[in-house]
């Protein structure tokens, strides 16, 4: 009896002592979640650069203004810009609709066009001032 309640006092002390960290969270688990979100955050901000910088080019002011402009230069303001759209893109998508992105491509597509549309404008206007 002895025995058997010593090694229950120490298994329970084992899972205890698995489940405190300094800052009182799981860390192994903590750190996987947030791995798998700035995984996915980065795709999401890749997808978002990727249509930026497209919808850059299809703009007929971008046409106009990009004649005066060097290759480097171009690739400059396309950075800055699609930067500026891709560091907003997750402050203008719940999480919920992130989770929608990763398992259905069309929704995916339709919510990066969504974010690059909002944001852009305002981006490339604070660019070009």
């Amino acid at each position: 009896m002895k025995k058997r309640f010593a090694s229950t006092i120490l298994l329970a002390t084992f899972a205890l002592a698995g489940c405190a960290t300094t800052d009182g969270t799981n860390n192994s688990a903590g750190n996987a979640i947030g791995t798998a979100n700035d995984i996915g955050m980065n795709i999401f901000k890749s997808a978002i650069d990727n249509q930026c910088r497209s919808q850059i080019e299809k703009q007929s002011a971008w046409r106009i203004a990009s004649v005066a402009m060097t290759d480097t230069q171009q690739e400059a303001v396309k950075s800055n810009v699609c930067g500026c759209v891709s560091e907003q893109a997750p402050q203008q998508v719940t999480l919920v609709e992130l989770g929608n992105a990763a398992i259905d491509s069309q929704y995916r597509t339709q919510l990066v066009a969504k974010v690059v549309a909002k944001s852009l404008q305002s981006c490339y206007a604070s660019f070009t001032k």
